[in-house]
């Protein structure tokens, strides 16, 4: 007779590090088991107060977290989930206004190189945003030096930026100029030079963010305005996103003309079968939305699968972070209410399984996955 064996799963916590939109500066750790849907704060790291980190991002070793803070680029050394040391801070490079307490110009987004010699990339927003910054690290992966300040465009605001699957092509969303930028990266030297630029499809749309298909092969852009996602295939021969002329609503119809929403960010899953993406209310009172989308084996979009509400508008975040080892568990931060939620993707549906209110002063900006 053949008995069967009871199946037992390890308890699995779960850190994740989120930062702050304003002062004073903090790095709030908190704790999800997976097994007792609980999500936990288990450590708040002061780090320089008027440094609030509104986009944080790790290395490629998960050692140290770099922060795009106000009128800073900063650096921390990641010895354990709670055990987060600032290093350095570097202001950011470019326009010399850039840097002046009189401009509201911030650092707005930080990307880190993943193949050597993992330089760092931080956009200026705003105003005098028209220089990208690169910054070469120590061997230890602090921030070490500023080592090129690509010009881009006067009118330029890039906020999201993505590398392709083989860290030789750059390419940023531009609210500021409407456009979408090229850039190649240099194997050895980690700098950029310009390959091309493309306009955004309709002139108000103001591209926020972007994403590319672990294929390499499709490029999504989210419009801050427009709220939509306009899908981009990458020509196998130049290397720039082509439009395809496929565009995805980020809100759903027939809500109210007096309701006006901002898209945010999207991210594709672990597996790459599935793409996330947020949007934004401008009004307390009114619910932002995430959207999922199942993707085909080359990045094409197959289906939208819905539009859900979130709990708040989300303040100036919303930002999802699917977790890096299953497409199971994301994270979803708002900054209206200060809180930081849980949900679980299966069967092509979302559930939000666990939350942690963190009621602080600019809490939560995005949520990064450290294990």
């Amino acid at each position: 007779m053949r008995l069967s064996v009871p199946r037992y799963h390890a308890k699995m916590l779960h850190h994740l590090m989120i930062g702050t939109w304003t002062p004073p500066g903090r790095i709030y750790t908190v704790a999800f088991d997976d097994q007792e849907l609980t999500l936990k704060l288990v450590k708040k790291t002061m780090i320089p107060e008027d440094e609030p980190i509104s986009w944080m991002t790790f290395d490629h070793t998960k050692k140290n977290i770099y922060g795009a803070a106000m009128k800073k680029w900063s650096s921390f050394s990641v010895r354990s989930p709670t055990e987060i040391v600032h290093e350095a801070s570097h202001p950011m490079g470019g326009d010399p206004m850039a840097n002046s307490a009189e401009t509201n110009t911030r650092a707005i987004f930080v990307l880190a190189g993943h193949k050597p010699p993992y330089n760092v990339y931080g956009n200026p927003f705003y105003k005098h945003a028209g220089f990208g910054n690169v910054f070469s690290v120590t061997e230890s992966g602090k921030i070490d030096k500023n080592v090129q300040n690509f010009e881009i465009d006067p009118h330029s605001g890039i906020h999201g930026m993505v590398f392709d699957p083989t860290e030789t092509y750059l390419y940023s969303a531009d609210m500021g100029a409407n456009k979408i930028w090229t850039h190649k990266k240099d194997p050895e030297t980690g700098l950029l030079t310009l390959v091309d630029s493309i306009d955004a499809p309709a002139p108000g749309d103001h591209p926020r963010w972007v994403a590319i298909h672990p294929s390499g092969h499709y490029l999504y852009a989210l419009m801050e305005a427009g709220n939509r996602l306009a899908v981009y295939v990458i020509d196998e021969r130049r290397h720039v996103p082509v439009f395809t002329h496929m565009i995805y609503p980020l809100i759903p119809p027939g809500l109210p003309p007096r309701n006006k929403y901002r898209a945010d960010v999207v991210f594709p899953s672990h597996s790459g079968k599935y793409l996330f993406a947020t949007s934004r209310s401008n009004h307390n009172d009114v619910h932002g939305y995430i959207s999922a989308f199942r993707l085909g084996s080359q990045g094409n979009i197959e289906k939208q699968l819905f539009i859900n509400p979130t709990s708040t508008s989300g303040g100036h975040s919303n930002a999802v972070s699917p977790c890096d080892w299953s497409d199971e568990w994301i994270a979803l931060c708002d900054d209206q209410d200060g809180f930081v939620e849980i949900y679980r993707f299966q069967d092509e549906l979302l559930a939000r399984v666990a939350r942690c209110d963190i009621p602080e002063k600019g809490f939560g900006m995005n949520a990064i996955w450290y294990d």
